[in-house]
């Protein structure tokens, strides 16, 4: 990868952030555009051999040289992130680019598929018009075909009529004549009697054909009537001749019509079969873009899943880094609003960068007009759920298995949630704190490892620091606890050994077996400890609350053995005495916590300056903590922010605090692992 890192971006230097300094307006970011990892890669084995790389030193005792190793081994590893970040970038910017190319090509693919629907639902209306047009036609013609044809045969018999009948008038005019004359020439030649004779004979066959022609006559007159009928006829069918003409013209004209429609069903069929062949051809091309979707399927699932490889790696080269330094780290958890928050909202206070560099890791406060800016190692914004929370830290939680000193508190002004986050909402499962999850996890986690021959004792202690005096809240007795006439019944006091391990005296220590125990004395220490009520919160702690669990786990296959100790600290709030309107006790109370708060102030203050002297002993929650803060703990610091604009200025004091927390460097975790031996008494790790 050979380019300008990150893009061109703009990069925040992490001291400059996070330290006493804060970013104004018209603060100008620092700019690494010329990183020397612009012209380098890493490879997949490269990572893994820097990860798993150990010092190597002539002489053990030579500090400076493994100082220098080691800070040269840090800036390879810091080198490969800087790396990471701006492969990541890239990852995120091809992803994007990808995904707006295959959303341009599928809304292409849908509008040609929205065309060609359209037009060959056009086209098939057409091509139907034009066969019912067609069919209709083609039945008129025949049925006007079939009335010409019988007009023409009553047209053929009626003259065929006409004739016969006038030859026969002209036979019988043939015939009257001639017997006329025969008459005439009889009565010329024959006597008188053969004359009578002839005469009666004859008058008899003229009666007869008197009666013969009287017949004729009404034959003629029928004749012609139906000779006057036929001529009506005849001139009927001239009629129905002169309408054939024009029926024949008309289905001419019509045989045209036909012909053009025709070769418009001819020109439609040949659309039809272009359309057809667009079709396909924007068929093939529609397969071959979805060819190319699904290539473009496959690009964006790898880069995604490089994406996420990334990432894990990325966090993993920083989990390494951290503990290499010995940081603290820090979370940063912003509450939701509630609905008893005041409504004089005059804006949002907090907002979270989305750039990909700082994503999930920085948060932006703005106050009295003037922006402020920290990165921290995870910022939640106010809509995270307590499960989402927890994964974070689980891999925390599991190093107390694993033999080391783990310790996690959580840090805030009064009502900022830091009990919701510890211990969560009662009777709620799905708004369990982390302490309860905690327990949750580390019990399955020891139900799984049994099959790897691995049995665990876990020890419970539970405690109170209420106005610098410790509280056993385990105690079957209460009262001897307590301050009774300036004298108390047990005097708990804090050690700490050569081994780093811290012990209380006095301290009732209980053996658990399953989280069902663990839980049952949560709520039991819950019930016995100090809260009260103060302007600020209905339900305020009034004192630092120190859950500790000591993990003993032996390998019977292999006689090995590590020693783990979860400390959670839910601490009290802090506060300002004209907001909380402390009065008597509320107000010694008062005065107590932002004392201890004070001094851990003080100690997070010089630890960050290395300097030689480090108070733990101002108060007892400190000197308690001196293993977790000075040590080789493994700590979680939760700092609580609460969204109204009326707690802004606590809010920004716990930022700042907490990004000298981030940067203190506290030694590198110890794994506590050695063979089996038989302790029973617990220690503050």
């Amino acid at each position: 990868m050979i380019g300008t890192p990150n893009n061109g971006r703009l990069r925040l230097a992490f001291s400059l952030v996070n330290g006493s300094q804060d970013l104004g307006p018209d603060s100008t970011p620092v700019s690494h555009a010329g990183s020397e990892c612009g012209a380098i890669e890493f490879t997949r084995e490269d990572v893994e051999a820097l990860v798993s790389e150990k010092m190597k030193s002539k002489n053990k005792f030579n500090y400076k040289e493994r100082c220098e190793n080691m800070m040269e081994y840090i800036k390879r590893l810091r080198l490969c992130i800087r790396w990471f970040q701006e492969l990541e970038g890239e990852y995120a910017f091809e992803q994007e680019k990808l995904r707006s190319a295959l959303e341009l090509i599928e809304r292409r693919c849908y509008e040609m598929e929205m065309a060609l629907k359209n037009k060959d639902e056009e086209m098939n209306l057409i091509i139907l018009e034009l066969r019912n047009s067609l069919a209709s036609l083609q039945e008129q013609l025949v049925k006007e075909e079939s009335e010409k044809k019988a007009a023409m045969d009553s047209l053929v018999k009626e003259k065929e009529a006409r004739d016969s009948i006038e030859r026969s008038k002209a036979s019988l005019s043939e015939e009257l004549d001639k017997v006329r004359a025969e008459l005439d020439s009889a009565n010329q030649r024959a006597s008188q009697d053969g004359v009578m004779k002839q005469k009666d004979a004859l008058l008899n066959e003229v009666a007869c054909l008197r009666m013969e022609l009287h017949q004729i006559k009404d034959d003629r007159d029928q004749y012609q009537q139906q000779a006057q009928s036929l001529a009506v006829e005849a001139s009927k069918y001239k009629e129905l001749a002169t309408n054939s003409s024009g029926l024949e013209e008309k289905c001419l004209s019509q045989g045209n019509q036909i012909q053009i429609l025709h070769d418009q069903l001819a020109v439609a069929e040949r659309k039809l079969q272009m359309s057809d062949t667009f079709a396909l051809e924007k068929r093939k091309e529609f397969e071959g873009q979805k060819e190319i979707i699904e290539e473009l399927h496959k690009c964006l699932e790898d880069a995604e899943f490089k994406l996420i490889e990334g990432e894990k790696l990325r966090k993993k080269l920083h989990n390494t880094i951290l503990e290499l330094k010995g940081n603290i780290r820090v979370f940063c958890r912003v509450r939701p609003q509630l609905a008893d928050d005041s409504s004089s909202n005059h804006g949002k206070v907090f907002s979270y960068p989305t750039v990909m560099e700082y994503l999930d890791r920085s948060i932006d406060m703005t106050h009295n007009g003037q922006k402020h800016s920290f990165i921290f190692d995870k910022v939640f914004m106010p809509d995270v759920s307590q499960e989402e929370v927890f994964v974070e830290i689980s891999q925390l939680v599991q190093s107390a298995l694993d033999g080391y000193k783990v310790c996690i508190f959580a840090y805030g002004q009064t009502g900022s949630g830091k009990t919701y986050t510890m211990m969560g909402k009662p009777g709620q499962p799905d708004e369990k704190g982390l302490i309860p999850r905690s327990l949750e996890q580390i019990f399955q986690t020891i139900q799984a490892l049994q099959h790897q021959g691995w049995r665990y004792q876990m020890q419970v202690s539970m405690l109170e620091i209420y106005n610098e005096t410790i509280r056993d809240l385990l105690s079957t007795n209460r009262d001897s606890s307590r301050f009774e006439n300036g004298v108390t019944g047990k005097q708990y006091m804090i050690k700490h050994d050569a081994n780093g391990n811290t012990q209380v005296s006095d301290l009732t220590i209980v053996d658990v077996q399953s989280s069902r125990e663990v839980s049952f004395l949560l709520d039991r220490a819950a019930q016995s400890r100090s809260v009260g009520r103060t302007q600020m919160n209905e339900q305020s702690s009034r004192s630092h609350f120190v859950f500790t669990m000591r993990i003993t786990g032996v390998n019977e296959s292999t006689e090995q053995q590590v020693q783990g100790v979860l400390n959670l600290i839910d601490l009290a709030g802090s506060e300002r005495l004209s907001k909380s309107g402390s009065t008597g006790d509320r107000l010694k109370e008062t005065q107590a916590i932002n004392k201890s708060l004070s001094s851990l102030a003080d100690v997070i203050f010089a630890l960050a300056k290395k300097e030689d002297h480090v108070p733990f002993r101002n108060s007892k929650l400190t000197y308690l903590l001196q293993p977790c803060l000075g040590g080789d703990s493994k700590t979680l610091m939760f700092v609580n922010l609460s969204p109204e604009p009326s707690s802004a200025g606590e809010s920004l004091c716990s930022l700042r605090f907490a990004a000298r927390v981030n940067a203190c460097e506290i030694g590198t975790p110890r794994r506590q692992l050695n063979i089996r031996t038989s302790n029973s008494r617990l220690s503050y790790g």
